[in-house]
């Protein structure tokens, strides 16, 4: 086994402190902090959804307006969710996640040509 640790070239960048630098865990911090409580909810959502289906059959065919029931709302429901959680995050990222990134990625590439 060889415990050598390869030295970074000239210009290279050192890609575990970029990951480790304050920006880039602030970075992932703020990402995480989006997407999990909403995978969350939504996975929620979706079981309780799924559960309804299986044990609360007769709650799901309710009808609220002609042939439309209860079940079939709930099932549209989790497309309306899916696009709203979409939209929410593009949101959030341009807003919250793509300047910093930006700003990371412009002062790498600054670094490498300064390189």
């Amino acid at each position: 086994m060889n415990d050598h640790q390869p030295t970074p070239q000239s210009g290279a960048i050192d890609y575990v402190a970029v990951e480790q630098s304050p920006r880039f865990v602030r970075l992932k911090r703020t990402q995480r902090s989006f997407i999990f409580p909403l995978a969350a909810f939504f996975l929620v959502w979706y079981f309780v959804y799924v559960l309804l289906a299986a044990f609360a059959r007769d709650f799901m065919a309710q009808r609220v307006w002609g042939d439309i029931t209860v079940g079939l709302l709930f099932g549209l429901g989790q497309f309306v969710t899916t696009f709203a959680i979409t939209m929410a995050y593009v949101a959030f990222a341009n807003r919250r996640l793509d300047p910093l990134a930006t700003e990371i990625r412009d002062e790498l590439e600054k670094a490498q040509a300064d390189a």
